[in-house]
């Protein structure tokens, strides 16, 4: 059995980092502009989140979730792909409710980009593994 990698510290940082883009202490920056000093913080937060997951999840080290990581990527791809749609429906009710008023203005964007990133890995390992993508499909 796989020791998991310390990935508690990643997720509470990630965590403590982007409630932060939920209130207005960040500094100007060289830049001049607090609010773009919050967006740098919120995204390093969310890399942390990231990296927390992946290591919870693949039990090692590492950023990109390969095929060959997966535990049952025949199953698990359409939860990926179930993620992704419940990102969309969080988007459009960012977007039509009072919600985009107490979010930072970006954060729509960014739920966006991560149900766009999580669509595509779970339509490229649905592809691979059950699809015309699969190496097996034309051999029967």
């Amino acid at each position: 059995m796989r020791t998991v990698p310390e990935w508690r510290w990643f997720t509470l940082a990630g965590l403590v980092l982007v409630a932060q883009t939920m209130l207005d202490i960040a500094p100007e920056g060289p830049w001049g502009a607090d609010s773009f000093t919050r967006g740098v913080i919120g995204l390093t937060g969310l890399i942390c989140i990231y990296l927390g997951w992946f290591r919870f999840t693949f039990k090692q080290v590492g950023i990109i979730p390969s095929i060959n990581r997966w535990q049952k990527p025949e199953s698990s791809w359409k939860l990926v792909l179930l993620f992704s749609c419940l990102c969309l429906v969080f988007l459009l009710i960012i977007n039509n409710t009072s919600l985009s008023e107490i979010l930072p203005e970006t954060a729509g964007m960014i739920v966006l980009l991560v149900a766009s990133l999580s669509m595509l890995n779970g339509l490229y390992v649905g592809l691979v593994v059950s699809g015309p993508l699969n190496d097996q499909s034309g051999e029967e």
